[in-house]
């Protein structure tokens, strides 16, 4: 904890606590080669540090920075010290440099004795005020210093942001209090107190230095992440204001912060949001800064720790959000949760994609459809793929000899030899800053093949829940090596790693089915990881137990499901004579009719030996034909409905489908087609066991657009006349409208299938005389208005 908690009295800032958050200041990264590297700080003073560290004692003040590095498993600490001089220090962010693989350590300190060698560094004695910033810069294994320096004025100084671009250069980002020195910057926001430092590898001096934000007594932001992209733009988010200072913190608000290119459609700025802000390279510009949040309640903020954002200059950032549930959030359609399902704050996650990055590459493969797979057996055919789709031009190297060149962000190859090879992928955009960028995969492609096998049997006595494993599987050529096997018994137990043999004893928990895995693991076989899957069923008693669909249609393919309690061999009996001895057969019968089947199943391992199952019954129908036997009147006939003739046979159920649209189940139906033309007509016929058959004809029909209205009705009574509704012919749209003496709308309908009943929610309308309009577009283009009265 740096300093203290921060719901710990006194509130505020203290020290190196500048903000809300800051108690949980920390890093930790990865070095080349998988090392974890983690700085933070310690109040022990017997904290736990490894022999030769560079400061093996606490150095004094309330608390120390301190710096481990743990090999990639964490099973080791390779490297832990301390560092801080008399006063009070803390360590907050740390990068590692890509040329030199040297580590660099930023953070806050008050000691004006910070250990190091600081002589020709940039800043080599301690600026002033209650802190000042730091570098540190150790070689690659965190077993020595090489260099520090102080990075601070006379204010309160703190180093929050600590990258490298990809040449070696580090820069620093964080705030201060002071009079930050502007130096080869085009582009500063003068009296703004968040700074940007750009520095020799060495220490030594100053590329540029900058500063942003608002003209200012005390910084707008307290900083959250850090990033300089392959075109050395610098990329910083933070948060300002609200709880920063509800909570006494002696900071600003991200009020007046400049917008520029800002985000478009979130809530405007209310002095309490989230701040994303890039500088163009060699601090020449700004090329983006937004607000994000959500307006008035709890400010937007983090509570603490170090972010990132993706190197390829994609922001992502994490946001404790929403505190209250009292105003909207912004948040993007489609997304897993657009709304705040918590009483309280809820986690944000945002993705802010912006094209300042240049041209990156990501080089991803598929083999047989599994991502990310590199290994393989000859001919060995891989999918590549640049997941970053970056650039307009591919430059593909194979390895093999082999080159392609595309405008697409994908390609193929087949390796047709064994061997390692360096898969190289160059993304290509001539108008970016960076022009290309390349990226590396390595295939190896083998000859040796693994075949996984094994065999089973029970343990007795037959109430035994215990099996044996018997591993009998095969490779083309060489053997096994050691713990080259997986067994996975299918009852939650833990995977059991082994060698060939012997064969593995495992007992069950219970009685049951359960599918067991054996797979083959060791990589000197170019098909490994390969599978093999066999089911046990483990009972005292066997049962014979099937399933099966009751019903089906000659010629029937009957589908048994064994579903038998233990048992190590079958015997089925269809019904009509023919037998099986499958675990889960397929019988086609051939012919209508019906048939008991039963499975007789035996297991010498159980108690009983043998069980048959009760005889299930089977019945096969006739399939359907579908025949639509006549249509008429043929030739057709002028506004003429068409009626059809079914002669269909074994059916009974039937779906017509009239070609307009429209459908029918009845047996022989009558449809009035809107339209001239020819219609194909399909007829499905359904028999008792849902089979079905299906049959076609194409009818011909005639269409004279005709219009009418009655004008005179009934309702409330029984018989044709009881509604009124639009008559006609070749109506392909209308849109009908009745009203009342008062002129409100009584009726209204889109189809020449509903006519008014004379009600009007729910009520019948008093005898009257009524209006209406009707607009008719006819089949054939043409369009009629009429009005009218209806009595």
């Amino acid at each position: 904890v740096n300093i203290r908690p921060k719901y710990s009295s006194p509130q505020g800032s203290d020290l190196l606590r500048r903000n809300y958050g800051d108690d949980a200041r920390s890093e930790v990264i990865l070095d080349p080669a998988n090392d974890i590297i983690l700085v933070s700080c310690t109040q022990s003073t017997d904290f736990f540090v490894t022999p030769g560290a560079f400061q093996s004692t606490f150095g004094g003040g309330m608390q120390d920075g301190v710096i481990l590095k743990f090999n990639p498993s964490v099973s080791n600490v390779s490297f832990s010290s301390f560092y801080g001089g008399t006063g009070t220090d803390a360590c907050f962010v740390a990068a590692v440099n890509p040329v030199t693989n040297e580590i660099y350590v930023g953070g806050g300190t008050t000691s004006t004795d910070l250990p190091g060698n600081k002589t020709g560094s940039w800043q080599p004695a301690y600026g002033g005020g209650v802190a000042d910033g730091f570098v540190l810069r150790m070689n690659a294994d965190a077993s020595a210093i090489i260099k520090a320096s102080y990075a601070g004025t006379g204010g309160i100084d703190i180093v929050y942001g600590l990258k490298f671009d990809r040449f070696g250069y580090p820069y620093i980002m964080g705030t201060t209090t002071g009079a930050w020195p502007v130096i080869n910057a085009a582009f500063s926001n003068p009296g703004s107190k968040q700074f940007i430092v750009k520095l020799a590898t060495e220490l030594s001096s100053v590329v540029y230095s900058t500063v942003f934000g608002t003209n200012s007594a005390v910084p707008n932001i307290s900083p959250i992440a850090f990033l300089v992209d392959r075109c050395e733009n610098v990329y910083v988010s933070g948060w300002g204001g609200g709880i920063n200072n509800s909570q006494l913190y002696n900071s600003g608000t991200t009020s007046g912060m400049a917008l520029i290119n800002p985000l478009s459609g979130i809530p405007p700025p209310d002095g309490q949001d989230f701040y994303f802000f890039v500088m163009a390279r060699d601090a020449t510009s700004q090329l983006f800064g937004s607000n994000f949040g959500q307006f008035r309640g709890l400010g937007d903020h983090v509570d603490g720790g170090t972010s990132r954002f993706d190197e390829n200059g994609i922001i992502y950032q994490a946001i404790c959000a929403n505190c209250g549930n009292d105003v909207p959030f912004p948040t993007t359609p489609g997304v897993w949760a657009g709304t705040n399902g918590s009483a309280a704050c809820n986690q944000v996650a945002l993705k802010i994609a912006i094209n300042y990055a240049g041209v990156g590459s990501s080089l991803q493969t598929s083999i047989n459809a599994v991502i990310g797979d590199t290994r393989g057996c000859m001919p060995l055919t891989v999918k590549f793929a640049d997941t970053l789709q970056q650039g307009v031009k591919f430059y593909w190297d194979f390895g093999d000899g082999n080159f392609d060149t595309t405008r697409t962000f994908f390609t193929s190859h087949e390796f047709q030899n064994v061997g390692v090879y360096t898969v190289k992928l160059i993304s290509e955009d001539s108008t970016t800053c960076n022009i290309r960028d390349s990226t590396f995969v390595q295939i190896t492609v083998g000859e040796k093949t693994a075949t996984p096998n094994f065999t089973f049997n029970k343990v007795m006595p037959c109430e035994s829940l215990t099996m044996r494993f018997t591993n009998t599987s095969t490779a083309n050529f060489g053997s096994f090596g050691n713990r080259a096997f997986v067994w996975n018994y299918g009852d939650g137990s833990r995977p059991d790693t082994t060698n060939y043999n012997p064969p593995r004893l495992h007992t069950y928990p219970a009685p049951g089915t359960y599918f067991v895995t054996l797979t083959v693991i060791d990589t000197t076989f170019c098909n490994t990881p390969v599978v093999d899957t066999q089911r046990i069923s483990l009972n005292p008693l066997v049962k014979a137990i099937f399933s099966t669909p009751e019903i089906g249609c000659a010629p029937y393919d009957a589908v048994f499901t064994n579903q038998s309690l233990a048992g190590t061999g079958w015997l089925w009996e269809f019904g009509d004579g023919a037998t099986s001895t499958d675990f889960e057969p397929v019988h086609v019968y051939q012919n209508p009719g019906t048939y008991r089947v039963r499975l007789i199943a035996h297991d010498t391992s159980t108690c009983n030996k043998i069980d048959t199952s009760a005889y299930f019954t089977i019945t096969v129908y006739e399939k359907p034909t579908a025949v639509i036997s006549s249509w008429g009147p043929n030739p057709p006939q002028e506004n003429t409905p068409v009626v059809f003739g079914n002669g269909s046979l074994n059916a009974t159920r039937y779906e017509w489908n009239f070609g307009d649209g429209e459908t029918s189940d009845a047996i022989a139906p009558s449809h009035q087609y809107i339209s001239t033309g020819s219609f194909e007509v399909m007829l499905v016929a359904f028999n008792a066991a849902g089979c079905s058959d299906t049959a076609f004809e194409r009818v011909q029909v005639i269409i004279v657009p005709l219009l009418d209205v009655p004008n005179a009705f009934t309702p409330g009574k029984f018989g044709e006349n009881a509604v009124v509704s639009v008559k006609g012919f070749g109506i392909a749209k209308m849109e009908w409208k009745i009203y009342n003496r008062y002129g409100q709308l009584v009726f209204s309908t889109a189809t020449q299938k509903l006519g008014w009943d004379g009600t009007f929610k729910g009520k019948l309308q008093p005898m009257d005389v009524y209006t209406y309009t009707l607009d008719v577009q006819f089949s054939d283009g043409q369009k009629l208005r009429r009005t009218g009265d209806i009595s």
